[in-house]
């Protein structure tokens, strides 16, 4: 590459870092989102998104779950092609806003849907804090690395306005 294909790429990426993110976030949501549903409620049968009525609602429920899972995946995949076909495509920005995107989604489901709406819990045994415990900090470490990406991508970002405000 010259340097002039180095400077669009570079310029690119500056004015579509945000979308990036949300590019990444919304893949995060979806993925995370998939293998929960996959291998919880499908494979295993811990348990369906909603679990507090009949066992056919369990399973409308898991099919709304799953197409907000497909429609958040989509969506996701056409920022990430509007992006290539500008080349301001940043792999390490969208991983950051993917790890941001599944440890959030995973983190609101163990806390806000498992604990306090109580809409289902990860698996109904008797000793349900070592199962809450390591899906917690799963996402707690996701999100520490999505932070830890989004901080050095910024630090990039920093750098690249600074060379194409230079560049003017």
């Amino acid at each position: 590459m010259n340097s002039v294909q180095n400077q669009k790429i570079s310029d690119a990426r500056a004015r579509y870092a945000n979308r990036n993110i949300w590019s990444g976030v919304l893949f995060g949501l979806g993925l995370a989102a998939f293998v929960d549903e996959t291998v919880f409620h499908q494979l295993l049968h811990w348990h369906h998104f909603y679990d507090q009525s009949t066992k056919a609602i369990g399973l409308v429920s898991d099919g709304f779950f799953h197409a907000f899972s497909w429609f958040s995946t989509i969506a996701s995949l056409f920022l990430l092609a509007d992006l290539r076909r500008r080349d301001g495509f940043w792999l390490k920005r969208w991983w950051s806003g993917m790890m941001l995107g599944g440890g959030g989604f995973q983190l609101y489901d163990g806390i806000i849907q498992h604990k306090l709406m109580r809409i289902h819990q990860i698996r109904y045994v008797d000793n349900l804090f070592t199962y809450d415990l390591v899906w917690n900090i799963i996402a707690a470490i996701m999100i520490l690395l999505g932070i830890i990406l989004l901080r050095t991508t910024q630090k990039e970002l920093r750098g690249l306005k600074g060379t194409i405000q230079h560049a003017t």
